[in-house]
């Protein structure tokens, strides 16, 4: 597989690596490439099961995709893997997680300013035909997807109630 750009490797890297994690019980939550001379390959997953990653997970994950990328050898020059999880601030990457995660508090940042802001902090309330629902304290807010830059879940109600049974359940 021939070098990529910058700026279209961590989607290459994610189509990738993808279907193996699919297989492995996971969904990558994103991809990211950051650094100088010697890169940083950030791979985030999540599991299927709802239940919060271990190391073990991120190992196995690690080992897997660190196969895939030595045979493609998409990355040009020397870099490390990172794998880890969403945690607690977890990103909102993909349409889906913004409906996944309706009801929950987030924050969120456009490319260009809509209705005079480029902040917004409320209560996602899903998708719509033009975007991304929010209630702010100062209204509701649709934003194009398009134009999100960055967004992410508020620490007090990131954790999806099926992480927190998870959790519960390897306590008790």
């Amino acid at each position: 597989m021939g070098q990529a750009s910058n700026s279209d490797l961590p989607e290459r890297v994610e189509r990738m690596i993808a279907p193996a994690l699919d297989a492995m019980g996971y969904d990558v939550v994103r991809v990211l490439l950051t650094g100088g001379p010697r890169g940083v390959l950030q791979v985030m997953a999540e599991r299927r099961d709802g239940i919060p990653m271990t190391v073990d997970d991120c190992a196995g994950i690690s080992r897997a995709i660190s196969a895939l990328l030595d045979v493609e050898d998409p990355v040009p020059g020397a870099y490390t893997l990172e794998v880890s999880s969403p945690g607690i601030d977890r990103p909102l990457v993909k349409e889906r997680d913004f409906e996944r995660f309706a009801g929950h508090e987030a924050r969120i940042e456009t490319k260009r300013p809509i209705a005079g802001r480029r902040r917004f902090r409320g209560r996602l309330e899903g998708l719509s035909p033009e975007g991304v629902r929010i209630m702010t304290e100062e209204g509701p807010a649709e934003l194009p997807f398009a134009e999100i830059q960055k967004a992410k879940l508020i620490s007090e109600n990131a954790m999806p109630a099926a992480a927190k049974r998870g959790a519960k359940r390897r306590k008790g």
